[in-house]
């Protein structure tokens, strides 16, 4: 039923449904009962899957689908259209669809294909749809849908154009960061801003030289306690102290006896 006039919102009853096809003409070789004509029907369906039109004929019992794509529905999805739990592919795109998605989307766990892009749907993605691990096609674009994109591998495995035209949507596998993300990945440290760097480094130059001044006052006073208190230090060091003067004194005179 893509791709015609349709208006009003989308009924409730099709939740008593298991698919919606358009039938096929005749095969070129119709067979029935009568003397005159013979041919055979041949039951087949164009359905827009995966993005493309497909034909299916010896398939098209097997495929379970509701396609309303390219019409002027309005209004919201019926929340029992969650209870087809064996639906295999709903195609709600290019309408005037709004409101929310119905939170039990998830339970429709056989489903592979949805396609809800270019309406006015709004709000947030339903969390349960991490839990449909069968979908391998998804296109939510160009609606107003808000929040963080449910983390799960099957929804994060889709391209980001699967999410694009939500201004307000953020998260993996989108690069918009949600509120709050920037904190958690780079805890910001107290007390630092612009200009802090140089603040630092003059705070550990201060502190190299209190260091060191501290350090040579230490060794000075515990090398003066040495020679002080012990006799045999006091005396090693002024005879070391009196050897070293007397090279000092010869290596000055022999310098200025060569300068003449």
């Amino acid at each position: 039923m893509s791709m015609n006039n349709l208006h009003g919102s989308i009924p409730s009853c099709l939740s008593n449904l298991t698919s919606m096809v358009q039938q096929g003409g005749f095969s070129q070789d119709v067979q029935y009962s009568t003397k005159y004509l013979q041919g055979s029907y041949v039951d087949n369906a164009m359905i827009e899957w995966q993005g493309d039109e497909r034909e299916f004929s010896r398939t098209l019992k097997l495929v379970k689908s509701i396609d309303l794509s390219s019409n002027n529905l309005t209004g919201q999805i019926p929340y029992q259209i969650t209870n087809l739990f064996n639906l295999i592919a709903l195609n709600l795109s290019k309408n005037e669809l709004s409101g929310e998605i119905p939170p039990k989307i998830g339970e429709m766990i056989n489903l592979e294909i949805l396609d809800l892009s270019r309406n006015s749907f709004s709000g947030r993605i339903p969390s349960r749809m991490s839990h449909m691990s069968f979908l391998n096609y998804l296109d939510l674009s160009y609606n107003n849908f808000s929040g963080r994109i449910p983390t799960s591998t099957q929804l994060q495995s889709f391209q980001p154009s699967r999410y694009n035209g939500n201004a307000h949507l953020c998260g993996p596998p989108l690069t918009k960061k949600c509120p709050g993300d920037e904190e958690s990945e780079s805890p910001p440290i107290i007390g630092k801003s612009e200009g802090d760097g140089e603040d630092i480094d003059d705070e550990l130059e201060r502190w190299f030289y209190i260091g060191g001044g501290m350090g040579f006052v230490t060794g000075f006073w515990i090398a003066c306690g040495v020679l002080l208190f012990n006799r045999r230090g006091r005396h090693a060091f002024f005879q070391f102290y009196d050897s070293f003067k007397d090279w000092v004194y010869v290596k000055v005179v022999v310098f200025i006896a060569n300068l003449q």
